[in-house]
């Protein structure tokens, strides 16, 4: 389900009304808790939250037209969707999240690789989601992704 909207204010307002509220709670959740040097913006065609090009001029090695993505939200048809490129980088970020996220919320963790739905809006542990976005900075980001998915950087080593 593509987002409706070509900017990140218009994307929040046209949420479908059923989601409204939880979706915008999320994101401000997240613009809150991002460290400095993130910010929001389109990504994909979606909302992220992402290493602006000012900051990381190669941008993304799959479209370098676009951000280094970090983080991202998104309203699907049965659910709200949240994506944390970190928790699928780092394995001790992930097993954090595993861990704590039963300690939020009393809903079961859908969870693919760096993807967790909610199909309930009240299962959303905002003040885990805003724990997590604190855990890496954006130069950690960078390193990380540098390290693990820049296919420049690889051939270097």
């Amino acid at each position: 389900m593509k987002a409706q909207g070509k900017t990140v204010k218009e994307i929040l307002a046209n949420v479908p009304e059923e989601r409204h509220e939880a979706f915008n709670k999320l994101h401000n959740v997240i613009v809150k808790n991002l460290p400095k040097g993130f910010e929001a913006a389109i990504s994909y065609g979606g909302l992220g939250y992402v290493v602006p090009h000012k900051i990381y001029p190669a941008g993304y090695h799959c479209k370098p037209t676009e951000p280094l993505p970090f983080a991202g939200i998104a309203s699907q048809k049965d659910s709200i969707n949240f994506y944390h490129m970190g928790v699928y980088a780092d394995p001790k970020l992930l097993k954090w999240f595993v861990s704590e996220f039963p300690k939020h919320t009393k809903g079961k963790l859908d969870m693919g690789k760096s993807c967790v739905r909610f199909k309930k809006m009240d299962d959303i542990p905002y003040k885990l989601i805003g724990e997590l976005m604190k855990k890496m900075s954006v130069k950690d980001w960078i390193g990380m992704y540098e390290a693990n998915y820049n296919p420049k950087s690889r051939k270097k080593k």
